[in-house]
């Protein structure tokens, strides 16, 4: 087949950017023409809540990317969709993360279908934001309706997608592993790498720094005196999107500075191994979420992960097998913290391997693909 992925790629950064890559490999190595178009401009700076939008790295080898897309710039949208309704792909595949985006990607879409041959798949990371602003949900019905079918990666997403639209064909596949980060390092090499004492008791909170992934109710659980007793401590690797003087704040408060290696700049794609690999487990205390990509790394790493119990995270991480599930409160996740500790070595490495068998990007290409049929 002929397709085209819409959507953030390189010279942008960020599990966006990961993600339609790698489905872009995946799709090439069965032996489809693959192309992706990204954007000339993907967020007016003010609407950006970080340093930069931009990636430092090498562009990825073996990918077809062109700039296209203005998302502010509806002439931009225009002649996009015209240039795709010319270039005629079998299938058009597009990520769908933010209403933002949705007056954008549903302009190129109507635009794009004239050609009365191209079927249209999104992937949907949420249908509700996360956090809420006005026009969500008018842009996310602008968008919807071009689409022809849905893959969602979490079961309530599917569910929120009902909300607006209940003919269309819609599959549930699970977030597919993040194995383009590199191997798993030895946690002594990755420890010295990070200047971490190799016999450390060591957690990772991993990602954007945002309100609703619940970095502060982490450090809240660090402060627990049976954590601090056990000298528990947390690698936070990521860039603030959000009030960093909030974070600084609280971590003086609870002082628990001393407990903490905090790397709070973007971390590169080449980095991303050293910090899974000398992490003895992942915590993910989010307040809300649907899927994360943040579980897929970790399966990719082969750790065991803390998750609350929000949103499809019980979905892919099943409690008492790859990890535990808590809920969204300090004691809670400090419970589980300790009770991790306190289980013997290794216990949770059967339960990973496992689940992380059945999260590979084939099974993933092979649900997006068997839609397509039916559409």
């Amino acid at each position: 087949m002929k397709i085209i992925i819409i959507g953030t790629a390189y010279p942008y950064k960020g599990g966006l950017a990961s993600f339609n890559e790698r489905m872009a490999l995946a799709l090439q190595e069965q032996g489809h023409e693959i192309s992706i178009l990204t954007f000339t401009l993907q967020y007016p700076g003010f609407l950006f809540p970080g340093k930069t939008q931009y990636s430092d790295e090498p562009a990825p080898g073996g990918l077809n990317i062109e700039r296209m897309i203005s998302s502010v710039n509806p002439l931009s949208w225009i002649s996009t969709g015209n240039k795709l309704r010319k270039k005629n792909p079998d299938l058009i595949i597009i990520k769908y993360w933010l209403p933002f985006m949705g007056p954008c990607f549903g302009t190129i879409l109507r635009r794009a279908k004239r050609n009365n041959h191209t079927k249209v798949i999104s992937i949907l990371d949420n249908v509700i934001p996360h956090e809420k602003r006005p026009g969500d949900y008018a842009f996310t019905r602008y968008f919807l309706k071009p689409v022809d079918a849905f893959v969602s990666m979490s079961r309530e997403v599917l569910k929120d997608l009902r909300t607006f639209t209940k003919a269309k064909p819609a599959i549930y596949s699970p977030h597919p592993v993040y194995d383009n980060y590199g191997n798993i390092v030895d946690m002594d090499i990755a420890r010295e790498k990070l200047g971490i004492p190799k016999d450390s008791k060591c957690l990772l909170f991993f990602g954007f720094i945002r309100k609703y992934k619940g970095l502060d109710i982490l450090l809240e659980a660090m402060a627990d005196p049976r954590i601090a007793d056990m000298d528990i401590q947390l690698i936070v690797a990521g860039e603030y999107y959000g009030d960093r003087e909030y974070y600084e704040s609280l971590i003086g408060r609870l002082d628990i500075r001393a407990r903490l290696y905090l790397f709070t700049d973007f971390i590169p794609n080449t980095e991303v191994k050293y910090y899974f690999s000398a992490a003895d487990c992942i915590v993910q205390p989010y307040r809300t979420a649907t899927q994360s990509g943040i579980s897929q790394i970790a399966y990719h790493f082969e750790k065991p992960m803390i998750v609350t119990n929000v949103g499809g995270l019980p979905e892919i991480v099943p409690d008492g097998k790859a990890g535990f599930v808590t809920e969204v409160d300090p004691t809670a996740i400090a419970d589980a913290v300790l009770q991790f500790y306190s289980a013997p070595p290794g216990r949770f490495a059967p339960g990973i391997a496992e689940e992380k068998r059945r999260y590979s990007w084939n099974f993933f290409i092979k649900n997006i693909l068997q839609l397509a049929t039916r559409i």
